[in-house]
């Protein structure tokens, strides 16, 4: 007689699927072979299930558990049909219903201590939610050791709080704890526990961090920005942006989206459905609540019936894709399973060989049998689950037909298996039972009830089983590895996720390479990068792109520029080995976009470097253009260290690929030409000198491909011959290149190769001609004419511009060859500069003589060679400019650039004197001052003893010339030898000359010479020798000024008063002695001053200030003198002098300051 169970009731998902119609299946058992109570066994309620009610709905809305919930229980009748008892089963519902906890642990006990385990009690007292929801408590190991429950059944949707993050916690103790835990309490019990709205297991920190990372990474993805930027400013102890940060030793799981597509709850059902719930009512119960008659089924019209049973149909199939979702989950589950199996069983231990063989082969198969890729054989649907927990080694025994679909992937190494010889022992001869056998080996201390027991208790089998081992060791060995030790691990991660069957398992391990360290030095980054190339060649370019490309993606704007110098690098690695469609699209795109947005000087660099490998192998024309922006923008980076590599990868590469493309000549160099012309045509009144430095270095990176273009273009090419007797290059034929991809050489592919076009291109030159040498003919006719008229229009009296355009053309005519130079550059600069007096216009000042072609010309194409006739051709050069600017009264900014440029070498200091002696003798008064002039740029780089030999003898010849025009014109270079030369007997000859033009009766009315001698000492003064400065210049100046006081012509009075009021505002900065302060100094001043009040009275106030100042300066010293006289008497006395002392002096050292502050502002 069957009997009603008020409390046997359950509101899971899982009966749904048991019962796809509203009654109850008493045919079928829920679990096949599993061990539990007869069929039609009631489902382990929660405690405090409800009293079952008829609940009727048409609104149903997700097709979730709560449909019908009915639960029968099979009763057993007594031996006296008239006298029944209450089962053991309705006493434990009763008394957990009524939360009398001890007394059902007790009962519980009892059962246990009789044999008679109740699943009710034992299924409660399993599951660690009741406890925590309690006490927190969990239950005692020894009362989850049973074997599983009642329904073997599946885990529950896969949710976050589900997945074992803790397994690869830190923390050793709680990983143990919750992993057993989680391990012990049945699945149907846990998944009733997650799923109840009214019994929810605390959130752990890992969780939370977890879901925090996921939710703030959810937000930014959909635009919720502000509420991220909220949800970080809430959670400040955590950082979004790096998934490590959480704590957790894997990798990132899929994002909120993904999850909830994948393991999230299913979705409603558009049929219109009901809600139904059967159950009896309390009071139709008698008192033993066993009522003699069943209960009659609910009286539901067929229309509802048909409704229900569709839903239940519905949710089966949503269930059954839930299982197929599954399917990864149980695979990770499998080295679990093996140990629970070993636990579970109790295999009998002999020493039999034939039993063990047969252990070992049976091991192997079922082991292996997960090996296989899941989409290839697809999951059978029983309408079961599996229970990990309840699996004993003869329910997992595969059958022979699983064992051999199993065993399909790998043949040959099962082949390799059985032929083995078995391994022989030796039998000890003893007649101990196989059990006492087994309870002796107890003793020997082994691990198999963990994942690290179950992989070391098994032994690969196959070159696949190995590699499956690595794939789900390595996750757990990584972390545990010191970080200056983790490369040792690349060469068995790149092993592995080259030879590992399954793509997830090998992109987590590429995952663990690219985050192995977590700040990669040049050593480790090198390493990482050769095991990438290495992995790219033995999988090939369509795994690459699919597997090692998105993990460079991943970090591309990783926080730590380590990581970022690793994505750069990589794309120029694995340039070669990716699809030339990637190549010319993604990487040339991730590239473009660190190169613009990334701020480390060294990732850029790196960029840089792998854009120029890029360019090496791309082979799309239409990027052309792109590639030339990119070339611009990266010469336009702040950072030395990037242009650098510009010049020394990128620009040698895409002139390589240019060459290919026949643009070398006819679009890249006419493009930058003409940038830098419409640069000078907007800068005429003040050039952008980078951006011009920018252009024209690249033009100049440009060469050795351009020299590459004509040779291979010759018309003798084709005779070019390695066999024979060629002579080596010279060493000093060719300019030093930037880098390796800048020497010709390698450009024309050897050495050899080289010479012997070198050979045939001076032949060729001089004597055969350039009749159809198209390449040769565009330089000569073309490029060479555009560069003169460029130089011909920038601003002489810019140094930077004439030295960038010397460097220019140096490399260009040393590249090209003497013989080019000679015939073909020198000839039409030469028509240009045609040297006589004529062709100087001195009204109109425009002359090429006056541009800046004459020192480019000089510094760059004369002194390319250093033979004995190219020197005497620059000299008769300069001394052609010299008297030719001279006699025609021309300005002289050309032949200054000339000898500023060449000055800087010291090689040419000779040469320069030689062409200054040439002048110092010239019958023209105008060529002599010209040369007296020169010798002002050229003292400051000669050394001293050139300058005593050379320079002053010349000058005092020079200072006693009969013109007074050129006496004068040697001042300035006798203050610049008086500013930096250190001789003493040198400077005292100096000082003579320039005391001859103080003293002199004769040189006492003129004013030129006055003028200039006042503004050298303005100028040499600050930096002269101090005792120079006090005992000679201060007292001529004060000198000067009184003179002027008394000077007659007004014109000429306040000529020298300007002058004087710039000389002593320099002189003003200078540390002057108390004597001479008071004696000339101050004097001198208000000398000026009474200048001042006539002729500018806005000079006068700023006198008056420097006269004010300067008194202060000799009053705070006179009182630290007295002061620093005093005896001291006490230390107290001793130290307020001190600190008045230091206190006067700071005021002295700021007075000064304000002073030249002053003076800077109001000129």
């Amino acid at each position: 007689m069957a009997s009603v169970n008020p409390f046997n009731l359950s509101d899971s998902e899982e009966e749904a699927e048991r019962r796809p119609n509203e009654t109850v299946d008493t045919e079928r058992s829920p679990s096949d072979g599993a061990p539990g109570p007869p069929l039609g066994n009631p489902f382990s309620p929660p405690a405090d299930a409800e009293p079952p009610t008829l609940l009727l709905s048409s609104n149903r809305t997700s097709p979730s558990g709560e449909g019908i919930a009915v639960s029968v229980a099979a009763s057993s009748a007594m031996a006296g049909g008239a006298d029944t008892r209450v089962s053991v089963d309705v006493i434990a519902a009763q008394l957990l219903r009524d939360q009398y906890i001890l007394t059902a642990l007790e009962f519980h006990t009892e059962l246990l201590e009789a044999g008679r385990e109740l699943p009710r009690l034992r299924d409660y007292f399993s599951n660690p939610g009741n406890f925590e929801r309690q006490s927190g408590t969990p239950p005692a190991k020894d009362q989850v050791l049973g074997p599983g429950g009642p329904l073997n059944r599946a885990g529950s949707i896969s949710t976050l709080d589900s997945l074992d993050f803790a397994r690869y916690s830190d923390d050793g103790n709680r990983e143990t704890d919750e992993r057993v835990a989680e391990s012990e309490v049945p699945s149907q019990e846990r998944k009733n526990f997650k799923s109840s709205p009214e019994i929810q297991e605390p959130i752990r920190p890992l969780e939370k961090r977890a879901l925090n990372f996921l939710v703030n990474e959810y937000l930014l993805k959909n635009e919720y920005k502000l509420s991220s930027i909220t949800f970080s400013d809430e959670n400040d102890d955590q950082d979004f942006e790096l998934w490590d940060d959480v704590g957790l030793n894997i990798p990132k799981p899929p994002d909120l989206l993904q999850l909830y597509r994948n393991c999230g709850t299913p979705l409603p059902s558009p049929r219109d459905t009901v809600d139904v719930s059967v159950g009896v009512d309390f009071g139709d119960l008698p008192g033993n609540c066993i009522p003699q008659d069943p209960p009659k089924k609910p009286d539901l019209s067929q229309q509802q019936q048909t409704e229900v049973v569709e839903e239940l149909e519905y949710q089966i199939s949503l269930l059954n894709n839930e299982k197929q979702s599954l399917a990864e989950q149980i695979k990770k589950l499998q080295s679990e399973i093996q140990t629970l199996k070993r636990t579970v069983s109790s295999p009998p231990s002999t020493l039999d060989l034939g039993s063990q063989n047969t252990l070992n082969a049976t091991s192997s198969s079922s082991t292996s049998a997960p090996c296989a890729d899941h989409h290839s054989v697809p999951p059978t649907d029983n309408g079961q689950y599996l229970d990990i927990r309840g699996v004993s080694e003869a329910d997992a025994a595969p059958t022979p037909t699983s064992n051999q679909n199993a065993s399909q992937p790998h043949p040959q190494s099962h082949n390799k298996l059985r032929s083995r010889p078995p391994v022989q022992f030796d039998k000890p001869n003893r007649k101990l039972s196989p059990a006492f056998q087994q309870a002796l080996l107890s003793f020997c201390r082994m691990c198999s009830d963990s994942r690290l027991g179950a992989e070391v208790s098994r032994i690969a089998d196959s070159e696949e089983s190995v590699m499956l081992m690595l794939g789900r060791c390595l996750p757990h060995i990584v972390p545990n590895v010191l970080l200056a030790k983790r490369e040792e691990l690349i060469p068995l991660i790149l092993c592995t996720a080259c030879l590992h069957p399954e793509p997830k398992e090998r992109d987590q391990l590429l995952h663990i390479l690219f985050n192995l360290i977590k700040r990669p030095d040049d050593e480790q980054r090198q390493m990482i990068l050769t095991g990438c190339v290495a992995f790219a060649r033995h999988v090939g370019p369509t795994r690459v792109e699919a597997e090692l490309l998105p993990q460079c993606w991943e970090q591309i704007n990783h926080k730590y520029p380590e990581r970022r110098l690793l994505v750069a690098e990589s794309c120029g690695a694995l340039a070669p080995y990716l699809p030339k469609e990637i190549r010319s699209s993604l990487v040339l795109s991730m590239l473009q976009q660190m190169l613009t947005e990334d701020k480390a000087d060294m990732v850029r660099e790196a960029v840089v470097k792998s854009l120029g490998i890029i360019m090496g192998y791309i082979d799309d024309p239409d990027k052309y253009s792109q590639g030339f922006e990119l070339m611009l923008l990266s010469l336009g980076d702040p950072s030395e260290r990037v242009v650098s590599a510009v010049h020394q990868v990128f620009i040698p590469a895409f002139a390589a690929w240019t060459t290919e493309l026949g643009t070398l000549q006819s679009a890249l160099i006419p493009s930058l030409l003409a940038r830098i012309e419409k640069l000078l045509m907007q800068g005429e009144h003040g050039l952008d000198e980078h951006k011009l430095h920018v252009f024209l270095s690249a033009l100049q990176s440009l060469i050795p491909p351009l020299f590459a273009v004509v040779l291979q273009n010759a018309p003798f090419t084709s005779r070019a011959k390695l066999h024979g007797d060629i002579p080596a290059i010279e060493v000093t034929r060719f300019p030093r290149p930037a880098s390796p991809l800048q020497d010709v050489a390698t450009i024309i592919g050897s050495r050899e190769m080289l010479s012997a076009l070198l050979l045939l291109y001076d032949h060729q030159l001089e004597h055969e001609g350039t009749t159809g040498w198209d390449s040769l003919l565009w330089v000569v006719n073309q490029l060479l004419p555009q560069l003169i008229e460029i130089v011909g229009r920038i601003n002489v009296t810019s140094s930077t511009c004439v030295h960038e355009f010397s460097r220019f053309f140096w490399r260009f005519c040393r590249t090209f060859g003497k013989i080019f130079t000679n015939t073909k550059v020198k000839p039409q600069f030469q028509e240009i500069l045609r040297l006589s007096e004529e062709n100087v216009d001195a009204s109109a000042g425009n002359d090429i003589l006056t541009k800046a072609t004459v020192p480019i010309y000089a510094t760059g194409v004369l002194t390319c060679y250093n033979q004995e006739e190219d020197r005497k051709l620059l000299v008769g050069f300069l001394e052609d400019v010299m008297t030719t600017l001279s006699l025609s009264h021309a300005p002289l900014d050309s032949l200054k650039a000339s000898f500023v440029e060449l000055g800087a070498n010291p090689v040419y200091h000779e040469l320069l004197l030689t062409v200054l002696w040439y002048g110092v003798v010239h019958t023209s008064a105008l060529v002599r001052c010209t040369a007296a002039r020169m010798f002002e740029l050229l003292v400051k780089g000669v050394n001293e003893t050139l300058v005593a030999q050379r320079v002053v003898p010349a000058l005092i010849t020079l200072s006693s010339d009969p013109e007074i025009s050129v006496r004068i014109s040697t001042i300035p270079a006798f203050g610049t030898i008086m500013e930096t030369v250190t001789q003493k007997e040198l400077l005292e000859r100096v000082k003579m000359q320039l005391a001859s033009f103080l003293e002199d009766p004769q040189y006492q009315d003129q004013h030129s010479l006055h003028m200039e001698i006042i503004r050298t000492f303005g100028r040499v003064g600050p930096n002269a020798e101090p005792r120079f400065r006090d005992e000679f210049v201060l007292p001529h100046l004060h000198k000067l000024a009184l003179a002027n006081n008394s000077q007659a012509v007004e014109s000429k009075r306040i000529d020298i008063a300007t002058q004087l009021f710039e000389a002593y505002s320099a002189l003003s900065c200078c540390f002057i002695s108390e004597e001479v302060m008071v004696n000339h100094f101050l004097p001198g001043l208000r000398c000026l001053r009474a200048d001042m009040e006539q002729l500018s009275p806005e000079h006068e106030v700023i006198l008056c200030s420097m006269i004010k100042e300067c008194e202060i300066k000799v009053e705070n010293r006179g009182m630290a003198d007295a002061q620093g006289s005093m005896s001291i008497a006490s230390s107290l006395v001793g130290e307020d002098a001190k600190t008045k002392f230091l206190s006067k002096m700071g005021q002295l050292t700021t007075s000064g300051a304000m002073l030249a502050n002053v003076f800077q502002r109001k000129k």
